[in-house]
């Protein structure tokens, strides 16, 4: 049994290289010759891990150095922490150090079109080599089988494994083209506006629910899940929609305006937070650090805020 003088030993990667190399050789100079060293700074190692071990390793004989049988009993473990080391290297060297290739991020239809995918040739500008996919649905993903790598969620998500920032807020309000804006006035009774609603598959959204609760006799000219949609006909002037206020700097759309009666309702108009999620594996690799800040620079402070930042004199 192995004992070191001092009760305790920590083995040194540079110590076992020593060993293994003469006991693969046996000899200082043949070792020596393999590992870059002189056969005196071998020596010196070897003699060193000796003492430390409290045991002799190599019988010196005409035949050159002889394993004993604690240095049998130390070669498997020597061995496999050599693998180990071999494993360690090649993973290390295999480490992504530029932000380069395929970042999918998930994102509601709206913001996509709205703000991410306008947003895109200033991402390639600032990281040409960084090929983004984008995955626009209402079909929430699942961050931790990686079906993204980084997503935009209205809704704070829970998990372990997750990573999340708040990146802002908005309030979704009622808008239409600033023609049937003036044509309708002030507003005094929700039901007798010409509404731009969700479809059914998406009745127990918070701005459908609170269309049914306000405006329960309300006259739906037209019905679509596809937000998009609601935004070009609302810019078009066929009626009244809800959407969240930063996309009034992306559409021709201004708020209607309403009567002293209707001001409590304004009210409970729904809040949105915005949440930049990631997985934690992930979130320090360089590819997705770099969209994430993008991300962060573009919307931080309300979507678009980043490119009118830029376009504001100094």
């Amino acid at each position: 049994m192995l004992a070191s003088t001092q009760g305790h030993f920590d083995a040194r990667w540079e110590d076992v290289r020593v060993f293994l190399a003469v006991h693969r050789t046996r000899g200082l100079a043949a070792a020596g010759a393999r590992l870059g060293m002189d056969a005196s700074t071998v020596s010196r190692r070897l003699a060193g891990l000796e003492e430390a071990l409290g045991a002799r390793l190599f019988d010196r004989t005409r035949d050159g150095l002889l394993p004993t049988s604690a240095a049998d009993l130390l070669l498997p473990a020597a061995e496999a922490m050599e693998a180990a080391h071999v494993s360690f290297v090649r993973d290390a060297t295999g480490f992504e150090r530029e932000a380069e290739g395929k970042v999918r991020v998930s994102v509601s239809p709206g913001m996509a079109e709205a703000f991410v995918a306008p947003a895109l040739m200033r991402l390639r500008a600032r990281h040409p080599k960084i090929r983004l996919e984008l995955d626009a649905s209402v079909r929430p993903v699942d961050l931790t089988r990686r079906e993204a790598d980084i997503a935009l969620r209205s809704v704070r998500p829970e998990g372990n494994e997750l990573v999340m920032k708040k990146v802002t807020s908005s309030r979704w309000v009622a808008v239409t083209s600033p023609a049937l804006a003036k044509e309708l006035g002030r507003v005094t009774d929700w039901s007798r506006v010409p509404w731009i609603a969700w479809d059914h598959d998406l009745a127990s959204l918070h701005v459908a629910r609170w269309l049914s609760r306000h405006a329960p006799a309300a006259d739906i000219v037209f019905r679509t899940s596809h937000f998009g949609a609601q935004l070009a006909a609302a810019a078009s002037g066929l009626g009244v929609m809800m959407t969240a206020e930063a996309y009034l700097a992306r559409y021709p759309l201004v708020p209607v305006r309403v009567s002293k009666a209707l001001e409590a309702s304004t009210r409970t108009w729904p809040v949105d937070d915005l949440w930049l999620v990631g997985h934690r594996a992930l979130r320090e690799v360089p590819r997705v650090a770099a969209v994430w800040s993008f991300l962060l620079d573009e919307l931080g402070n309300g979507p678009g805020s980043a490119h009118k930042r830029k376009k504001e004199p100094r």
